[in-house]
């Protein structure tokens, strides 16, 4: 898809550096009025060429979605059998625990409670 993108301001930039040419030409004692119209279209076509390379490009880019994928490392031995939650006491899995903004946070399915989890000091 790149490469496509490329030919087409390739050829957007010929049309239109030839366009400015013709109607540069227009101008001289030897041109006519009919230099200045293709002069005209031509640069029509080349900036309407880059238009549309580049708003394709644009919707090409908003369609890819970024999956991230964050890997704990927890600093002490972490036993993970028994994960209740604070307010109900009801038995959670690793599933009910999110990252929001950098920080773990457990949604309750059974009471509703949303926190943050916190890690009590080991002393």
């Amino acid at each position: 898809m790149p490469a496509l993108r490329l030919i087409g301001y390739v050829v957007a930039g010929f049309a239109v550096v030839f366009g400015f040419l013709f109607i540069l030409g227009a101008f001289s004692p030897d041109g006519s009025t009919g230099w200045l119209l293709t002069g005209s279209i031509l640069t029509l076509i080349g900036l309407g060429i880059i238009w549309l390379v580049s708003r394709g490009a644009a919707s090409a880019s908003t369609t890819h979605q970024t999956n991230t994928t964050l890997k704990l490392d927890l600093p002490a031995d972490v036993n993970m059998e028994r994960f209740k939650c604070q307010d109900c006491g009801a038995q959670l899995s690793m599933d009910n625990v999110k990252m929001v903004a950098g920080a773990p946070m457990v949604d309750c399915p059974y009471c509703g409670a949303a926190y943050q989890l916190s890690e009590n000091p080991k002393w």
